[in-house]
């Protein structure tokens, strides 16, 4: 079946009709600033003209979203980075608009689905998807479909703890692995050690250049997510880990290098599975959003 998929984010929408395993049409407009109902207005507006420009009938749309959501009412709670997003109602919005089925799926395990399916884990029976960027993201695919858990919240990666005590998350816990591992922490630590605003970027620049703090908050951050990974894998045990990013991928093979050895270091006498940078990157959550549609059923 060809499906519509929307990634929704903070400053973009994108969109990418999916055919078979090929993105048959892709467009990406800016998320407005106007509150929920200017950016439901957007989403229509962009889906009608992919609708019409599609090669074939599309058949569905899927939408992934940031934040928490409730499955059973195609509500989304909560949209970090969108102001005035609470508790919308995107997926009735969205078929009355367009007349279609419409599915939602968190972001992160919207991506996963795409690495999964098409990506970096493909064909194999079970994978964990996990996101490092601004913030620390993740999503559990077994049996080819997304597990969310009994209340919608596995897959969280970002919020274990990991440094007890450490750094406040936004979440509100203390030493959460996107507290001290997110792009966001390392320009926080990054800015305090050189005592001028620095982002993630310049950090990676600095270290590549044997800067001796840049290696220790480089290493330091490396050393958390692969301890984290290392958890995982002893408790969800997937055959294939894929780890994407700005982060995740940009840090390049040196960066994921240490993140192997950190993970080896932590699961000891338990066997790795294989850690992968992502293939899809920028384009996993639109195509993972048109999958989300397709395995609805």
């Amino acid at each position: 079946m060809t499906t519509l998929g929307i990634d929704l984010g903070g400053t973009k929408i994108a969109l990418g009709v999916l055919d078979g395993g090929e993105l048959v049409y892709e467009s990406r407009v800016a998320t407005p600033a106007g509150g929920a109902e200017a950016v439901l207005q957007t989403m229509v507006a962009a889906a009608r003209e992919a609708l019409a420009a599609a090669p074939t009938p599309v058949g569905a749309v899927g939408v992934g979203s940031p934040g928490p959501i409730d499955y059973r009412s195609g509500v989304v709670t909560f949209a970090p980075n969108i102001p005035d997003f609470k508790n919308v109602p995107v997926v009735a919005y969205l078929q009355e608009a367009l007349d279609l089925p419409v599915y939602i799926e968190n972001d992160a395990n919207a991506a996963a689905l795409a690495e999964h399916h098409l990506g970096a884990a493909r064909g194999a029976g079970s994978s964990l998807y996990v996101t490092v960027s601004t913030g620390i993201g993740g999503g559990l695919i077994v049996g080819g479909r997304v597990w969310r858990g009994a209340l919608g919240q596995a897959g969280e990666l970002g919020h274990l703890t990991v440094l007890p005590g450490g750094p406040l998350c936004g979440c509100g816990n203390r030493g959460c692995l996107e507290a001290v591992a997110s792009g966001r922490a390392l320009a926080r630590e990054a800015s305090y050690a050189y005592a001028r605003e620095l982002d993630t970027p310049a950090l990676f620049e600095l270290w590549r250049g044997g800067d001796e703090k840049a290696a220790e908050l480089v290493f330091g951050a490396a050393g958390y997510l692969g301890q984290a990974l290392a958890d995982a894998q002893k408790l969800f045990d997937p055959e294939v880990i894929v780890i994407g990013g700005g982060v995740g991928v940009g840090g390049g093979e040196e960066y994921l290098e240490l993140v192997r050895r950190a993970y080896r270091r932590h699961l000891r006498v338990w066997r790795p599975a294989p850690l992968r940078p992502a293939r899809l990157l920028e384009r996993a959550g639109v195509i993972g959003a048109a999958l989300t549609a397709r395995f609805a059923n």
